[in-house]
């Protein structure tokens, strides 16, 4: 049966020979039509394509065209769909927001951002605080228990309710040389053996004198030395560069508490505004060195700023209405210690505050996270649909984040509360208590915050993701390949 020439099908090609409808050495070459099923964008736009770009199963392949700058790559493969032909990867970097995103998010945090910086240099510190007259300050000074044993604590009342170490002096005035120290033997002492490093407090009397030294505690720095090595190379080995950007921007959090918010409030200053801007630089120094300079780490700073006003605010106001004065043991000693009024109803806000901050960080960093993660899977998604989908997951993780901030409130308060437990009264007097109200407070007022702060940040990051620039997605999920490659592998063949 004498065989026919296929005429092409490809409209690419019209006007043009194609080397597989002309006869090779005299003979004719059957071969099936080239069914073209991709349609690029540019040709959708209704560029003119190139002829040398199309389909060829001869052994002679033409380069496959350069894309004019400006134009997309993609290829359109369904209804709805469309496939990259660039070579990005679907784990790299966020892409670029647009102008007028970058512009409005530079406008809402820049200002913050300056006034956090104004606040470092108003509320600085001017002095040191020094302790009130009459008040006397124990030096530290280090030893190891050498012996233990039971004595009286009067001479001759042959009782033995004390015990009696030998510590071997390692620093301060008696260094390399023994002394001993009477440790009442009851419920509420802690129990000394040999081989133990104990801190012991100095007066600064006598050298000589065993009654200007007291056992104040044991030494753990080596202990938590060697915790502290675990953690930073268990952040490491997990987060790798990401984890050591945690692990300074964790540095950076302690630097402002050790330097800024702690003198401060010493020297003082109005404990709110102290938390409020130690919170903000540790707020923009933390994200963006651990999470980078981006629109999904602004849209988490800013998700958290709006959490943290909030909760400032709240936590003025029913601290006022609950009547808290913030005086409890601890305040008490201190401002026994500095001689000089303290804001005590400041210092639960500043707390309120600073202990909400890494909870949210927490939160909103995970939200804006789900957000371009449900954009990159789903480019089609538009900024409701993305709210609904992230919300989805941010109820799942407002459960169980809620519940992590009463637990650790709860764990913190634990001595407090078996106290109460014990005493025999309701509770609701016990839940009206100076101190647990306070804690209770505390609680409700971190996790309004808390959970406001999944709404807004979603809100602010489904907007700004569906307004981000395109990025090529060619490898998500592994190599899609060259779109001649899809289209021989789609192509179907024509009966002869």
């Amino acid at each position: 049966m004498t065989r026919r020439p296929t005429r092409t099908q490809n409209p690419a090609r019209a006007g043009t020979t194609a080397r597989s409808g002309a006869p090779r050495h005299g003979r004719v070459v059957d071969e099936p039509p080239t069914v073209p099923l991709t349609v690029t964008v540019s040709d959708v736009a209704g560029s003119r394509p190139d002829p040398g770009a199309a389909h060829d199963p001869g052994p002679h392949r033409e380069p496959e065209p350069e894309p004019e700058p400006g134009s997309r790559s993609g290829t359109r493969t369904g209804a709805g769909s469309t496939q990259d032909v660039g070579h990005g990867h679907g784990h790299g970097p966020a892409a670029p927001a647009g102008r007028q995103v970058r512009v409005l998010l530079a406008v809402l945090l820049v200002p913050c951002a300056l006034a956090a910086l104004v606040g470092l240099v108003v509320l600085h510190p001017t002095g040191g605080s020094t302790p009130a007259a009459g008040t006397a300050l124990l030096q530290p000074v280090r030893g190891q228990v050498t012996a233990v044993e039971a004595t009286d604590c009067s001479p001759g009342d042959g009782q033995g309710r004390c015990a009696a170490l030998v510590v071997a002096m390692t620093d301060g005035p008696r260094a390399g040389r023994d002394l001993v120290q009477l440790v009442p033997i009851e419920p509420g002492t802690p129990r000394f053996t040999v081989g133990d490093p104990v801190v012991l407090g100095w007066s600064g009397g006598n050298p000589d004198d065993p009654g200007s030294y007291q056992v104040v505690d044991f030494q753990r720095g080596g202990s938590l030395a060697w915790l502290a090595a675990l953690f930073a190379a268990a952040v490491l080995v997990l987060g790798r560069w990401r984890g050591l950007a945690a692990l300074a921007a964790l540095a950076v959090s302690f630097g402002v508490l050790l330097l800024f918010v702690l003198p401060a409030i010493l020297d003082g200053r109005s404990p709110l505004a102290v938390a409020v801007v130690g919170a903000g630089v540790i707020m923009f120094a933390v994200l963006y060195l651990t999470h980078g300079l981006s629109a999904r780490t602004s849209t988490a700073v800013l998700g958290t700023l709006v959490s943290l006003a909030l909760i400032g605010l709240l936590g003025a106001v029913f601290s006022a209405a609950s009547r808290l004065t913030g005086l409890d043991d601890q305040t008490t000693a201190l401002v026994a210690s500095l001689g000089t009024g303290v804001d005590a109803r400041g210092l639960v806000l500043a707390g309120m505050v600073i202990g909400a901050l890494g909870v949210l960080d927490d939160v909103t960093v995970t939200q804006t996270s789900a957000v371009w993660e449900l954009r990159r899977a789903n480019p089609q998604l538009h900024a409701r649909a993305l709210y609904r989908a992230a919300m989805r997951i941010g109820r799942d993780h407002v459960a169980s984040a809620v519940n992590t901030l009463v637990l650790a409130y709860a764990g913190a308060s634990l001595p407090l509360l078996l106290l109460f437990s014990l005493s025999g009264r309701s509770l609701s007097d016990v839940a009206t208590t100076q101190d647990v109200a306070t804690e209770i407070v505390r609680t409700l007022v971190g996790s309004i915050g808390l959970v406001a702060s999944v709404p807004v940040t979603t809100a602010v990051a489904a907007l700004v993701a569906c307004r981000e620039r395109e990025e090529p997605k060619g490898e998500v999920g592994g190599r899609a390949g060259s779109p001649r490659r899809r289209a021989r592998g789609r192509a179907p063949s024509r009966g002869r």
